[in-house]
């Protein structure tokens, strides 16, 4: 019997610790292997090449380097906190829109289900044009279980 697989958005704001949490108690219920996928938000990628046309102090590649080793740590140290370092596991980090690049994840992965929290790293862009998580709702081909903010 095919294991499930359950995909994990994670975009390391401070909700990303208890949807990790909620994700790994699911699991080891079930048995699941987990994808955990964080996406490098391609508007905060142009807006470092921006200030490197004005700097020689930073470069785009030594932005994503520090970037993916500074959040691979945190993704392993969050796991841990989970207690889901004994659960079949991988992560992933992508660049791009979140919900296209966590819907094209989704698909290619084949994941049976969706974890994300229904907040994140917001901004003014979210209040008007609606967030990732709102899109995800919309666009995600497969269940998805949203993890609301504890109180």
């Amino acid at each position: 019997m095919k294991k499930m697989k359950i995909m994990v958005a994670v975009d390391f704001s401070e909700y990303s610790a208890d949807v990790a949490a909620h994700a790994c108690r699911l699991a080891q219920k079930t048995e699941a292997e987990l994808l955990f996928v964080n996406v490098i938000n391609q508007r905060d990628i142009d807006m470092v090449s921006q200030v490197t046309m004005h700097t020689d102090k930073i470069t785009v590649e030594g932005y994503l380097t520090e970037l993916i080793n500074d959040r691979t740590r945190e993704m392993k140290k969050m796991i841990e906190e989970a207690n889901g370092a004994g659960l079949p596991n991988q992560f992933i980090i992508k660049k791009g829109v979140p919900f296209k690049k966590l819907v094209e994840v989704a698909k290619e992965e084949k994941v049976d289900m969706v974890v994300m929290g229904t907040r994140g790293r917001s901004d003014i862009e979210g209040i008007l044009f609606g967030s990732q998580a709102e899109k995800m709702f919309h666009h995600c081909p497969v269940p998805l279980l949203s993890i609301r903010e504890t109180a």
